[in-house]
């Protein structure tokens, strides 16, 4: 079960561009920045109260990132939800009917994530975070 946002995701062509935009927008520099190898992206976070805004940039065109970019454009990419356990709310979601767009696996910051896929959401790419 959801306990939180975790966070939000947007995708951006160049982090450095958006990265500037958003220190102007919330008036403070990122909290860190980080590449997950596995998902295949480079990452910037900012805190912004009890959640935070994370611009992800595409290090592959072979990524899932890139391939949703060339789909849709730039911009609102996922909702993070965290939760306690993502292996056990992935099999719950599955169990109920839902389709993962990606099986349990590493994430930003040392989490474990999977995505909930789009179809199953009415439109929303939703992460589950633990």
């Amino acid at each position: 079960m959801a306990d939180r946002v975790d966070h939000i995701g947007v995708a951006v062509k160049s982090l450095d561009e958006a990265v500037a935009t958003w220190e102007t927008l919330l008036g403070k520099p990122p909290d860190g920045f980080e590449v997950v190898e596995e998902q295949q992206v480079r990452v910037a976070f900012f805190n912004v109260g009890e959640t935070r805004i994370e611009l992800l940039e595409p290090t592959s065109a072979e990524s899932a990132l890139a391939k949703s970019m060339a789909r849709r454009g730039p911009g609102l990419h996922h909702i993070c939800l965290g939760v306690a356990d993502t292996d056990q709310e992935s099999a719950r979601l599955e169990d109920a009917g839902l389709s993962l767009a990606s099986p349990p696996g590493p994430g930003a910051g040392g989490c474990r994530i999977s995505f909930v896929h789009p179809k199953s959401t009415h439109g929303v790419l939703l992460e589950l975070s633990s």
